[in-house]
């Protein structure tokens, strides 16, 4: 059942008031970052100096059989730790993934947890670190800090550059059987450490490199102009949009050119670190939906809703959107509402420009209304600049619907 416009307000605006209350307008959760080339070695000679010799790596099958997880994770096997695997992670993890995993982690007394790969080995990996000691099922975690107090420490070596998720202590567990995508989070999820190594990012697929380039792209977005301004998320925010602009068109063009990746890297741990004080907004609302209803990617979900949401927001983020216009070299116009329009334009020219369409054939009319109820739902929790109706967000759907 829909809610009407005044009761979503008073929600938001209670739920707002809760978190600042619970979690304050600092800044918190600071952790370790390794950056550049050797940077993932840098990271597994730290866990090995903590002490720890056995440690579960988590990652996907397509990672662990090209070798670039024991790439990234050769420190760890030249200072002599016992590495135990599981390399069954998929894109949109489930909780089987996460139990799976923790079958091998309770086998093995493992006392660390290395994720290599993108948000999905990220995301599975903080779970997993919540089953050492709890019979609970991780269904019950949905929501904030509801996780078991007994985490096992985290370690990201990311292999993509988008999610942000070596930088969060949030984490996405797709249920298949209901098709949603929900939500577990807790300061004790954040890594205690990120390597963000552009040798392990070269030569990534082209569909991958905009997927995931368009993510932090959004994540950055959305927390800039979001009506929270807590911590250091604005400075971060600037930061992944500039840094995007700059490097993805490049990674794009030239996939080993190193700086590219390695600006890429930067921009997308940035925006992980500005949603990690944040957290998303409407466009994640809608692209949710489209990844757990019909597969689509988070990245190409986030690509098709990011300029319809941008436009039906313009006028409440205009402000926002004004600046980073300027911030990304985009409009120096005089009027804060040519810019805010010309960074719209050129948000969807990078896109397009990197090869995602503007509309996807697998959302079906049918279910526009489901999916607006849904995106209605999850948005209601998020601090945007504008709660939309469900008539705007049925005429995203319809926007991105293919014909």
């Amino acid at each position: 059942m829909l809610r009407s416009m005044p009761v979503r307000r008073f929600k938001r605006g209670f739920t707002l008031a809760l978190i600042k209350l619970l979690v304050g307008n600092k800044a918190s959760g600071l952790h370790l970052s390794y950056v550049g080339a050797g940077a993932a070695k840098q990271l597994c000679q730290r866990v090995a100096d903590i002490g720890h010799t056995n440690v579960l790596v988590v990652t996907d099958k397509a990672l662990k059989e090209l070798g670039l997880a024991e790439q990234a994770l050769q420190g760890l096997s030249e200072s002599g730790v016992n590495l135990h695997w599981y390399a069954g992670v998929e894109p949109d993890p489930t909780f089987t993934h996460v139990m799976e995993g923790a079958k091998i982690l309770r086998a093995t007394g493992c006392t660390a947890i290395v994720a290599v790969g993108g948000g999905s080995s990220m995301d599975a990996a903080k779970i997993i670190a919540c089953t050492r000691s709890s019979d609970e099922s991780p269904d019950q975690w949905v929501g904030l800090n509801k996780v078991p107090d007994d985490i096992l420490p985290v370690y990201a070596i990311p292999t993509t550059s988008g999610t942000g998720s070596e930088a969060t202590m949030g984490a996405v567990i797709k249920d298949p059987v209901e098709r949603v995508k929900m939500i577990i989070a807790a300061e004790g999820l954040l890594p205690q450490a990120v390597a963000l190594d552009p040798d392990l990012l070269l030569g990534m697929p082209p569909a991958v490199t905009a997927a995931t380039g368009i993510d932090a792209l959004t994540h950055g977005i959305e927390a800039y102009i979001c009506v929270w301004d807590r911590g250091t998320r604005k400075e971060n925010a600037r930061l992944a949009v500039q840094g995007v602009f700059q490097w993805l068109p490049k990674a794009m063009a030239e996939p080993d050119n190193r700086d590219a990746r390695l600006g890429m890297a930067l921009a997308a741990y940035h925006a992980g670190v500005a949603i990690n004080q944040v957290s998303v907004g409407n466009v994640h609302a809608i692209a949710h939906q489209l990844g757990a209803r019909y597969g689509i990617p988070h990245g190409q979900a986030n690509a098709l809703a990011l300029p319809p949401v941008l436009k039906t927001c313009v006028a409440e983020a205009e402000s926002a959107l004004a600046e980073l216009a300027v911030v990304t070299d985009v409009s120096d116009a005089a009027s804060p509402a040519a810019r805010a329009q010309a960074f719209i334009e050129a948000v969807s020219q990078l896109i397009a420009d990197v090869g995602i369409a503007e509309s996807d054939a697998r959302i079906q009319p049918a279910d526009w209304t489901s999916l607006t109820h849904a995106a209605m739902d999850e948005s209601d929790g998020y601090v945007s600049p504008r709660l939309l109706t469900a008539g705007e967000i049925l005429g995203v759907l319809e926007q991105i619907t293919a014909r």
